[in-house]
């Protein structure tokens, strides 16, 4: 564990905050220097295929291990997928990780800001963590949990895979990619050369669920532009584009389509940066649904509020421009007849009964955790690199703590356990973090034991898998 602790704490010393505006790839320097770190580590771990590409993505191999006599032998090759940037949101510039071990269960004072305090009263899932070992920052920056939790997880189980030979797994590649954080994740993956069949992603917030599916995602870029003259003389001259902002943002609903009043699978529009002045003001709104084809209604009302303030003002401008970010991983996923599973059959000495295997999953790999559809932030998502880059055989997943209150099954737990009706690529990964509304903070469990039994029990070459 500690181990671990030291991984994660070293990863989120490196700045890799992503920028918005960079015109290079990866956008910050601190990905490529984090990269360079983990091949090096990577290698002294005896994995030589170890590399980072020109583009800041680094791949490197887990051979397989034999499972001796324990029945049909299975090479699919999986992969573990974690990024190397953080939010361009929050500043991750001498980030100072602050290890709270014990923690009494009391609101947590941030001693590089005092005046930034995680209450309990505000994050209930501290009531349940006494005695836990919690990392906060130190409260001047973000701490990185997104994504270097995962970077740190995957990390340590390649060590300790690589130092336990006697635990039988198939092929396992290694991927970390770049610029999630702002929809160029997949922008440079090459999937021939990750060559993996089936992929997890290990970008979520904590134990207990999984992600079948997830937002789809717009961004749009609102420039509003205006007509600047000295205040002097700006009686019937002037356009403040500032004000025309504020207009804009008034005509957008605030009490059913936005992150603030919405839940579960409801799509919002989430305003979150605006910049400029007189002349020129532009706003940057994040458009998420679940139906990927919403994203379109949530765009024309952008345009609509353009047209209005266009009329109200002949005089400005208002442009509007979406990009698309990343699609429902369940969009690539239905659409494969029969997509992989890497779910362990059940043990013949396991309880049969459905509701003994809806009891929380232990580490002995009883029952699955609760199937919910991940309502993401602009924060994390799953990697979706699978749908768009219309892998043959899709799958992909994330471990998730439901942030923000977004959760609900997407299916019965009955119907969950049926193997033949199991979404595809379920994965429990033992928590690591957490997400407070101000500050991420990771939580430290027993994580080797229970990942390395998944590893060693859902890909290991025996007639407890099913990968067809």
């Amino acid at each position: 564990m500690e181990t671990l602790l030291d991984r994660f704490c070293r990863y989120v010393r490196i700045d890799t905050q992503a920028d918005e505006k960079a015109t290079t790839y990866p956008s910050s320097p601190g990905q490529l220097e984090l990269g360079r770190l983990l091949v090096k580590e990577l290698r002294e771990m005896g994995l030589g295929d170890a590399e980072t590409d020109e583009h800041g993505i680094v791949m490197a191999t887990i051979p397989a291990r034999r499972a001796g006599e324990r029945g049909r032998r299975r090479e699919e090759t999986i992969a573990c997928i974690a990024h190397l940037d953080t939010s361009p949101e929050t500043s991750g510039h001498n980030v100072q990780p602050i290890v709270h071990r014990g923690y009494e269960g009391k609101d947590i004072v941030l001693p590089g800001d005092p005046s930034k305090i995680i209450r309990v009263s505000e994050c209930p899932e501290l009531a349940k963590l006494r005695g836990s070992t919690i990392i906060t920052t130190d409260g001047a920056t973000l701490l990185g949990g997104d994504d270097k939790c995962g970077v740190a997880v995957i990390m340590e189980t390649a060590a300790h895979l690589l130092a336990h030979p006697e635990i039988p797994h198939g092929p396992i590649r290694i991927c970390f990619t770049c610029d999630e954080e702002i929809g160029h994740g997949v922008d440079h993956v090459d999937l021939k050369k990750l060559g993996a069949q089936v992929a997890y992603t290990l970008d979520g917030a904590g134990t207990g669920e999984i992600d079948g599916e997830t937002f789809s995602a717009d961004l749009a870029v609102v420039t509003i532009t205006g007509i600047n003259i000295h205040p002097s003389i700006a009686k019937g001259k002037m356009v403040n584009a500032i004000r025309l902002a504020g207009g804009f943002l008034d005509r957008l609903p605030r009490l059913t389509l936005s992150p603030e009043a919405t839940a579960d699978r409801e799509g919002f529009l989430h305003p979150y940066r605006i910049e400029g002045g007189v002349a020129e003001t532009t706003m940057r709104i994040l458009l998420r649904d679940f139906d990927t084809s919403a994203l379109e209604a949530k765009a024309e009302l952008l345009r609509l509020a353009a047209r209005l303030i266009e009329a109200e003002h002949p005089q400005a401008k208002v442009d509007v421009r979406i990009t698309p970010q990343y699609r429902n991983m369940a969009d690539g996923l239905s659409s494969s007849r029969r997509p992989p599973c890497a779910v362990p059959a059940w043990n013949r000495n396991e309880p049969s009964s459905a509701a003994a295997r809806t009891a929380p999953a232990s580490p002995s790999w009883g029952c699955p955790p609760p199937i919910s559809p991940a309502a993401n932030t602009t924060f994390t998502r799953p990697w979706n690199g699978l749908a768009w880059k219309k892998w043959p055989r899709p799958c992909a997943c994330s471990w998730s703590w439901q942030r923000y209150g977004r959760s609900g099954r997407v299916r019965d737990q009955k119907s969950a356990l049926r193997g033949d009706k199991v979404l595809p690529g379920l994965l429990h990964l033992p928590g690591l973090m957490l997400r407070s509304r101000s500050l991420p903070f990771l939580i430290l469990q027993q994580f080797s034991q229970r990942f390395l039994q998944f590893l060693a029990r859902a890909f290991l070459a025996g007639d407890e898998v099913n990968l067809k």
